[in-house]
């Protein structure tokens, strides 16, 4: 009888290495076990009504059928909004006529101080390709919020709140798609080349 069970032993063995396979194969097939499974669309991006560098309203709508390379931040930005900009018009320089595709669109976090007026001329810095927009602060509440946008004004004395300040802001660049919607996005330390190649690619 001993001899019996010893017998058993390779079969029971190669059952259960067979069972490890199958159940090694099914997990690839259920989410949570043995992989990473992304569903879904990311819940950035949406609708806004603002006002462009010429006093024109414009919303979302308005750029229905092209991309939209979205920055936020403040024309009194010392540093990384200028570069952040010059990054994204350098990249659409080196697209060559696949630049029409995208609109670069600068979203102001300071509405009291970047008024259409200012933005024009800012907007001028980096090419005429640029669209400014502003509005009143609900408006720019609004769509900060819908692009989970962190923004928060920093006087630059603080014995002194109501005089001069600076504007603590998150910096990311946005890419939405034709249909208003979140494509990519991108740190503000890439480079123009590789920006312009994944907007080449995104976009043929």
């Amino acid at each position: 009888m001993f001899r019996n069970r010893l017998a058993l032993i390779p079969f029971l063995l190669m059952v259960a290495v067979i069972a490890g396979v199958v159940l090694w194969r099914e997990a690839d097939n259920v989410p949570g076990v043995g992989r990473v499974v992304t569903t879904g669309q990311i819940d950035v991006g949406g609708p806004f009504r603002l006002v462009d560098q010429n006093g024109k309203k414009v919303s979302d709508a308005d750029f229905r059928g092209r991309y939209m390379l979205i920055y936020f931040g403040y024309s009194f930005c010392p540093d990384v909004c200028p570069t952040t900009l010059s990054v994204m018009a350098d990249a659409l320089g080196k697209m060559g006529a696949d630049a029409a595709k995208v609109v670069p669109v600068f979203i102001t976090v300071d509405p009291d101080r970047d008024t259409s007026k200012v933005l024009k001329q800012y907007m001028a810095a980096f090419g005429p390709r640029f669209v400014g927009l502003t509005g009143d602060h609900a408006a720019i509440g609004e769509v900060e919020k819908e692009y989970r946008v962190y923004s928060r004004k920093r006087p630059l004395d603080p014995k002194n709140p109501d005089g001069n300040y600076a504007m603590d802001h998150s910096s990311v660049i946005y890419l939405v798609g034709p249909d208003g919607k979140l494509v990519n996005y991108y740190d503000e330390v890439i480079s123009p080349s590789d920006l312009a190649a994944d907007l080449k690619q995104t976009t043929a």
